[in-house]
């Protein structure tokens, strides 16, 4: 199959390209694009270097797939141009995660609702994500009534330079350019992306609407708070969730169990809990703290993890790759 990765100089175009190796991803023909700055550089892929090309001549090769992870403004500009030429397109930005025409997918929890038509398919918000593979299969169940979400985000999710932020100011080094308006480093910045007219940030938004989206459920109240701390592992969040039936813990704990992708680390009497250290580089999402609120009723307490540029990003979209080629829809 012929592949481009779109942004395959970036933080998670080099994971993409990572994972489509690990999972052995049949890549007959690989396009590496970047930016025009990058054309004519090489990246490296099972250990063979291979030359980025424009984004022109990338559409000309008329890839079977192309993953994108080169921001908002470059999926809406040239997306639809890949897919005119026949590609399928899964974009890891946040251009059209709620376009009423286009499917939002976490693999696991809604695959089945892909067809061979959809040829711009978008990746969900990294932290969206860890979020529905746990929040599908307790829905199916107990069904959600109230979600309430806060989240302790890597700098990773910034990019490179938040990464070099950080440890510039852990080395005590004041020359690298900082991405955040705050030190990073022994703080905790109740920021992510921007503030809009409600005085919610962008991420938080995310994170109330892609749920329903995904779910196909819009009958549950969402509410979030997005944090940005300093660590690089991945992504955690502390989530209270409230159902319109009543739920037996031992069953949530088996329910998520066996849910594929989904890790239960929940012996607290051993201190085995999830934690950003532990979910660096994998690809599952964890689970633990799995607890009764005792303020109210049908009510729950956990806590999830996951490593935000893997499962959180390149390996759901390279999922979401494997499961049309596997089903005959590209």
């Amino acid at each position: 199959m012929k592949v481009a990765v779109v942004g395959s100089t970036g933080m998670v175009g080099q994971v993409m390209l990572k994972v489509l190796e690990e999972r052995n991803f049949p890549v007959t023909e690989l396009i590496p694009v970047a930016s025009e700055r990058s054309v004519g550089k090489k990246v490296k892929y099972k250990q063979k270097e291979f030359t980025i090309v424009s984004m022109k001549d990338a559409i000309a090769a008329k890839p079977d797939i192309a993953i994108f992870s080169a921001g908002g403004d470059t999926s809406l500009e040239f997306a639809p141009l890949f897919a005119e030429a026949g590609t399928t397109v899964i974009d890891n930005s946040s251009a059209w995660r709620m376009d009423p025409t286009k499917k939002l997918v976490v693999p696991e929890i809604n695959a089945h609702v892909l067809t061979k038509e959809d040829k711009i398919i978008a990746n969900p918000n990294c932290s969206t994500i860890q979020l529905v593979m746990v929040l599908g299969p307790l829905n199916k169940k107990y069904d959600l009534k109230r979600v309430v979400v806060s989240t302790y985000q890597s700098v990773t999710g910034t990019g490179k330079a938040a990464v070099d932020q950080l440890n510039a100011e852990i080395s005590g080094d004041d020359s690298v350019a900082k991405v955040y308006p705050y030190q990073i480093f022994k703080n905790a910045l109740p920021h992510c992306d921007v503030f809009s007219d409600d005085d919610y940030t962008k991420e938080e938004i995310k994170l109330m609407k892609e749920p329903k989206k995904i779910l196909g459920d819009d009958t549950f109240n969402l509410t979030a708070t997005a944090v940005r701390v300093p660590v690089q592992g991945g992504h955690s969040e502390s989530v209270n969730i409230e159902f319109e039936n009543e739920f037996d813990l031992d069953e949530v704990r088996r329910i998520l169990s066996e849910t594929p992708g989904v890790v239960v680390m929940d012996n607290v009497k051993n201190n085995e809990y999830p934690m950003p250290l532990y979910s660096e580089g994998k690809d599952d999402v964890f689970v633990g703290r799995i607890r009764r609120d005792l303020s109210q009723p049908k009510t729950l307490n956990l806590w999830i993890v996951a490593d935000n540029l893997r499962k959180g990003a390149a390996t759901n979209a390279v999922q979401i790759a494997e499961y049309l080629a596997a089903n005959n829809l590209v």
